[in-house]
């Protein structure tokens, strides 16, 4: 992560965390869906140390206070999400697999969370 200004950071990604281009992709279209304040722009790639980068542009977050993760677990199972182990969740009604939720990725300012590094997975229930 690279503070781009006093509002934006810009972040690479390898894509090791998936399987293919496309599911990174899409777990950036999810993240946009479901986080708007924190949405990526995907800006291009770019080559470092010989491994094709990702580049996004997301919003810089000031926190006011540490993340509650019982705050994170209670925001996520209100919305379906289980937690499935450690800081990691699954949706079988929506065949989403939201993963790495420790606290800093999920951030607190005035007692709102903002998830700013998600790793989204479908499962094939995603597609039915």
């Amino acid at each position: 992560m690279y503070r781009l200004d006093d509002t934006h950071v810009l972040k690479t990604n390898a894509g090791i965390f998936y399987e293919c281009w496309q599911d990174y992709f899409n777990s950036l279209l999810i993240h946009n869906y479901f986080f708007p304040a924190t949405a990526y722009e995907f800006l291009g790639f770019k080559i470092i140390d010989e491994e094709l980068h990702a580049i996004v542009k997301q919003e810089f977050v000031v926190t006011t206070e540490p993340t509650d993760l019982t705050t994170v677990k209670q925001f996520l199972e209100f919305n379906h999400f289980q937690n499935n182990r450690n800081n990691d969740y699954i949706s079988p009604e929506l065949g989403l697999i939201f993963e790495d939720l420790h606290d800093e990725n999920v951030l607190s300012r005035d007692g709102i969370l903002f998830f700013i590094d998600t790793i989204f997975y479908m499962t094939p229930d995603f597609y039915n």
